[in-house]
């Protein structure tokens, strides 16, 4: 089997299901790795290794979708619940610009009272004051909320938001794109299909976005492979994903607790979603859930990218897990592996080689 899928990288043949499950699940780890890597290779070759100088500003950390694989959220009358004003948006967004930022990651939960106009104030002002900081921001799961919350369709709601401001979307809420995982761990939250559907309209609006996999909470291999299909057909349809992400489930602090995932299979997944995107030219290594180690490793696995500095991380923190790195400790990660580090914008576009 090993020799077939080779041979289908090399033609540049999209692996079938059954390849891709094979891979996932009976294929040796340095194999995979190694199949991986040579794709990285081939789509960069110049042994490059990108990050972005952002910041993931939680807005709000109440949200009515109570997903259970999540220590963040907060019931509207919590003592723990809170709203940040624009005043302290806008502050957090300078020291941003004071590091040389260019992506601004917002992201809260379904909160019952934020209609649209809130965002579109926000975005606006954002626009005006940092016109040099991309807003990459809210997740398909807030952008129907939103749409709902303010009678309109999420079509209306997505062009609405990108005239004020928004110019990317991240692939955030998309955990595993199956409905029947989805019911286990997020019951309240958008399906698959309509995570898609936002991709595509906002696609179709000539926003770009990432796409990502929680992995590791009650999924099965054959719903990992699923999730990076669907994820592989929407881009065929589009071509508007940049990266993609996949990040493993952090249990502590959560109602659905169980296990942290292994190493072993963060770095399998990770090389299942190199060979299997084979149209998707950017694939992350989550420094932030694996720690600096990890994703060093992980750029022989498939990854040329190390996403951002996140000056600021609230969700993950909220499950015991709080990796830090600033930009110059990124830079030498990358470098100590043997890549040329490069800065370079939300859409990849490289603004400094190191």
């Amino acid at each position: 089997m090993i020799d077939l899928i080779q041979k289908n990288i090399e033609a540049d043949q999209p692996l079938e299901p059954e390849q891709a499950l094979w891979l996932l699940t009976q294929a040796d780890l340095l194999e995979i790795g190694s199949l991986a890597d040579a794709v990285r290779k081939l789509k960069h070759p110049q042994g490059r290794v990108s990050f972005v100088v952002d910041r993931n500003v939680n807005y709000s950390n109440v949200c009515e979708s109570k997903c259970k694989f999540c220590a963040f959220y907060c019931d509207a009358d919590s003592d723990q619940a809170y709203l940040l004003d624009y005043a302290t948006i806008f502050a957090k967004v300078q020291e941003l610009v004071d590091q040389g930022g260019t992506q601004l990651l917002m992201q809260g939960g379904l909160h019952p009272d934020l209609q649209i106009e809130w965002f579109e104030e926000l975005f606006r002002q954002l626009r005006q004051r940092f016109p040099q900081v991309q807003i990459h921001s809210l997740s398909a799961a807030e952008i129907c909320h939103i749409a709902e919350l303010s009678g309109l369709t999420m079509a209306q709601c997505l062009g609405r938001l990108q005239a004020a401001g928004l110019k990317s979307l991240p692939g955030a809420g998309a955990e595993v794109l199956v409905d029947a995982v989805r019911q286990q761990i997020s019951p309240n939250k958008i399906g698959w299909q309509k995570w898609g559907e936002v991709m595509e309209t906002a696609h179709s609006l000539g926003m770009r976005s990432t796409a990502t996999m929680m992995f590791g909470s009650t999924e099965t291999p054959a719903d990992i492979v699923e999730h990076l299909l669907r994820i592989r057909e929407i881009q065929t349809r589009t071509g508007g994903f940049t990266a993609f992400i996949p990040w493993t489930f952090q249990p502590d602090n959560t109602e659905l607790g169980g296990e942290a995932t292994s190493g072993v299979d963060y770095l399998k997944v990770l090389a299942l979603s190199r060979i299997v995107l084979d149209n998707i030219d950017n694939i992350q290594a989550s420094w932030v859930t694996q720690g600096a180690d990890m994703a060093q490793v992980a750029l022989f696995f498939g990854a040329n990218d190390l996403g951002g500095t996140m000056l600021e991380e609230n969700v993950v923190a909220a499950a015991g897990i709080s990796f830090r790195m600033s930009q110059q400790e990124i830079v030498d990660l990358a470098r100590g592996a043997g890549f040329v580090p490069v800065r370079r914008t939300t859409e990849y576009e490289v603004l400094e080689v190191y």
